[in-house]
């Protein structure tokens, strides 16, 4: 779902950019010392995810994993998805660097939005753990797209064809994204519990460091 430079108008572009500006100064905000490792480790997943296409009928599709990014790190997606656009850009050309903005809002918004919708849901029992956790996928890959081809359509009329094949190709993308989502949270769920014990003011705890110990009077 990387749109190219070139495509979009400068109003687009900038305007973009500014509300990822926010959403990443809020992430940094949010983002604690003992969280930066496993921030890091979702978004190496994300970059290593979207770059593996898969062929689908005349267009491409490609796992995101933002579902994930966004039940897991809440605002932190947006810094965590900004590095692997950027990395994604200089090393493999995909997007650019003038349309970081735009392809960061499209990307981690919507994992934000399905944080505060599901991820409350996780602490009602395993199955509505996974549940949550698999429409959180599923959900982020649907605004995702959603986001993206509404950006493509007011481009002009020349990206319609495009905007439409890219929702297409998202269907089964939404599927698996959904399966890997429940999976994944749900074996973090049985063997560190701790981790979905937060509130969603301060979002995930470290997944690789020993809690630190509290002493108090």
């Amino acid at each position: 779902m990387h749109i190219a430079e070139g495509v979009l108008p400068p109003v687009i572009l900038a305007s973009s950019a500014v509300l990822s500006a926010c959403g990443v100064a809020i992430g940094l905000k949010k983002l604690d010392y003992d969280r930066i490792m496993t921030t890091a480790i979702l978004s190496a997943a994300f970059f290593v995810a979207s770059l593996i296409h898969i062929p689908i009928g005349p267009v491409s599709g490609h796992l995101i994993l933002n579902g994930l990014l966004g039940i897991m790190l809440g605002w932190v997606a947006f810094p965590a998805i900004l590095v692997a656009l950027t990395l994604q850009a200089i090393l493999f050309q995909f997007g650019g660097l003038t349309t970081l903005g735009v392809n960061t809002l499209n990307m981690a918004l919507p994992p934000v939005i399905c944080f505060y919708i599901f991820r409350p849901m996780l602490s009602k029992g395993t199955l509505s753990l996974r549940i949550a956790a698999g429409l959180c996928g599923m959900s982020a890959v649907a605004l995702s797209a959603i986001l993206t081809s509404g950006t493509l359509a007011l481009a002009g009329d020349n990206f319609l064809n495009s905007a439409k094949l890219l929702l297409l190709s998202s269907l089964p993308v939404m599927v698996i994204e959904g399966l890997i989502t429940a999976v994944v949270v749900a074996f973090l769920a049985k063997v560190t519990p701790q981790i979905f014990d937060f509130s969603l003011a301060a979002p995930t705890p470290a997944l690789l460091t020993q809690p630190s110990t509290n002493i108090s009077e």
